[in-house]
């Protein structure tokens, strides 16, 4: 792995702000002087951790405030420094940027179960105070995964299974995939080391085989775009390790694999991907039934793209992924590209997005509002949030998330409190269901309201799933 210095990463900042350089190697020396003679397992410096997790921030573009918390992040709890210093050194933003990702400290717990729960929680509410919080532990864990060969074979495989649990989740709720695929990979390597060398190796081998295939529809979709003057860029990309792994364990063959060879296809404009998709239609058949429009559908973390599989040459499938360059950024940060797109006001747009847009976040919430226990609190997000999800349309097209196993109840609930308690059926894909009816992905809902109704059933929670909907039966049947 390349070493960082603080050169490396003040170059990488000087790439998108020059302003603030000084107050980054600021943040560099005081970090370095309060970890002197600390030292990773790998024995390196320890300054070298906080000094990588600064570096994958500023990766993203992120701005000053978050890699100084970087910089500073494991300073509260692992040397003399207070939140008082760090205020009066840097500022207020910093400090608690710095003390959202610090763990709890062991005296506040009768047991190390209890405060490891208390500091998942911490880790997952973060967001609702500061989204940079979850940021820069997405960016700590990704670091100490990278290096977790110099732990033991049970704090590796400790360390991989909460990192599959917790921040591969929070990564794909805030959109960023690049990060969440490399998470999933490092931690399915530690855990299933055979799998994972099995998969490596097919891909290595599909990769190869598919090297002159990918080039020469790489070389004549661009020709294409070019003679119609579409401004674009193309590049290949083969399905993660885990997410090949998902797919063989769905009871797919390596070879049937839809997705499992992409092409990202960037132009300049919306009207571009729509006239892209028809060229390319035009020179290879597609499998009508693997079309996604996620551009007029979004998914629920802001991910925009065209999806259509198409036969490539010598009869290999080919996933074509068709985005504005935009799209792009946001198909590889997430929430993150606004601090490309909107500069010194980033933060608050974030926070504005993530409260407004993300569905999971009002869920969030009412878990957080719904659970005083640290270990119910964790259950009921694992199982309700960080599981399988179902998407399900409402009769204007909108997509509703849900959790795998969510009844017609819960949907009715996600829409609207008063809709889920006068639902009395529904109409799911133009058949009549009961309450009680399981949802599934892809499915189109209507909700038969009676306005006469008395409200929720306390036999209701014998098939609510969703923390919303069982809030709600409790408050108003008891």
């Amino acid at each position: 792995m390349e070493e960082i210095t603080l050169e490396k990463l003040l170059a990488k900042v000087q790439e998108y702000n020059q302003l603030e350089i000084e107050t980054i190697k600021k943040a560099y020396y005081y970090a370095e002087n309060l970890h002197f003679g600390q030292f990773r397992q790998s024995g390196e410096p320890y300054i070298s951790h906080p000094l990588n997790v600064a570096y994958i921030l500023a990766d993203m573009h992120a701005d000053t405030d978050t890699i100084c918390a970087g910089l500073l992040h494991d300073t509260l709890e692992d040397t003399d420094a207070t939140k008082e210093e760090i205020t009066s050194e840097f500022n207020n933003e910093v400090a608690n940027l710095v003390d959202g990702v610090t763990k709890l400290a062991k005296m506040n717990f009768s047991s190390k179960q209890a405060q490891n729960m208390a500091n998942t929680r911490k880790i997952i509410t973060g967001l609702t105070q500061d989204v940079r919080i979850i940021i820069i532990k997405l960016a700590d864990r990704l670091h100490n995964m990278r290096t977790l060969q110099f732990k033991s074979n049970f704090k590796q495989k400790e360390n991989s299974m909460e990192t599959m649990d917790i921040f591969v989740p929070l990564a794909y709720y805030i959109g960023a995939y690049r990060i969440k695929n490399e998470l999933e990979d490092l931690s399915f390597q530690y855990l299933y080391p055979d799998k994972y060398k099995r998969i490596e190796n097919e891909k290595i081998n599909i990769e190869q085989a598919s090297n002159h295939c990918m080039q020469e529809m790489l070389h004549t979709i661009k020709e294409i775009l070019n003679d119609h003057t579409i401004p674009n860029e193309i590049k290949v990309r083969t399905k993660n390790i885990y997410g090949i792994y998902k797919r063989l364990e769905q009871g797919y063959k390596i070879d049937d694999i839809h997705d499992l060879l992409t092409l990202k296809i960037m132009v300049d404009k919306i009207a571009n991907c729509y006239q892209t998709l028809g060229l390319i239609h035009s020179k290879y058949h597609p499998i009508n039934d693997k079309f996604k429009d996620y551009i007029c559908n979004p998914k629920t973390n802001m991910y925009q793209s065209l999806h259509t599989t198409v036969f490539g040459e010598d009869s290999r499938l080919v996933q074509m992924q068709i985005r504005t360059f935009n799209m792009d950024k946001v198909a590889s940060f997430g929430l993150m590209t606004y601090w490309d797109i909107e500069k010194g006001n980033a933060r608050d747009v974030m926070q504005r997005e993530l409260k407004n847009k993300f569905q999971f976040f009002k869920s969030l919430v009412e878990i957080d509002n719904m659970f005083s226990d640290n270990q119910e609190f964790v259950r009921q997000v694992k199982s309700e949030l960080f599981t399988d999800k179902i998407y399900v349309y409402t009769t204007k097209g909108e997509v509703i998330e849900l959790p795998k196993g969510a009844t017609v109840l819960d949907f009715a609930y996600r829409i609207h409190t008063d809709i889920g308690d006068l639902a009395t059926s529904a109409i799911v894909n133009n058949r009549h269901v009961s309450l009680d009816y399981t949802l599934h992905n892809k499915d189109r809902v209507q909700i038969i309201m009676d306005y006469l109704s008395k409200g929720p059933k306390n036999e209701w929670l014998n098939f609510a799933v969703t923390s919303k909907a069982r809030r709600r039966i409790k408050e108003l049947s008891a």
